[in-house]
């Protein structure tokens, strides 16, 4: 699964994919995210390929379909 874009924001991360867009709250990303400052959250990368999001100031990285594993689901059957 590969995302065309992010958007972080304050409150949440924002994927865009090709069909649709998912909010997903810093919290329910990882344990990592939930705790760290808005300047840290805010310097994400979307990876070249899209598959991936890169936090240089957290050195952290998070797939994709990692975050959104309920899409998986519905991309196989």
């Amino acid at each position: 699964m590969t995302a065309k874009r992010i958007r972080p924001t304050r409150e949440a991360l924002i994927i865009v994919l090709p069909n649709r867009q998912v909010q997903i709250p810093w919290e329910e990303c990882s344990p990592r995210l939930g705790p760290a400052t808005e300047e840290q959250r805010l310097t994400a990368e979307l990876s070249p390929a899209g598959y991936g999001i890169h936090w240089p100031r957290l050195d952290g990285n998070l797939s994709i379909s990692g975050l959104l594993p309920d899409e998986n689901d519905r991309t196989r059957g």
